[in-house]
């Protein structure tokens, strides 16, 4: 299994309940399969399904992003600004 620490930001963190989570992965895990298995786990997520930034290891990356080992994923909620 691939061990990864999850970091929430804004809303996600409120809709979560933690501002970090720790899950193991099976190799190969993606992106998209990481937000189903959290939108399974806390379904408050369903909201922002689609709009969720995601980086690894501190740099954006594409729902189809294998997640390497050990690797530190960041989800952001949508942002707009001006």
């Amino acid at each position: 299994m691939n061990r990864v620490k999850i970091l929430l930001f804004a809303t996600l963190r409120d809709y979560v309940g933690a501002r970090a989570l720790e899950l193991d992965l099976p190799p190969g895990a993606t992106i998209a399969a990481l937000e189903d298995l959290l939108i399974a786990r806390y379904p408050r997520l369903e909201k922002v399904r689609g709009s969720m930034m995601a980086a690894v290891n501190r740099q954006y990356a594409a729902d189809e992003q294998i997640i390497p080992e050990n690797a530190e994923i960041a989800f952001f909620p949508p942002v707009s600004g001006g």
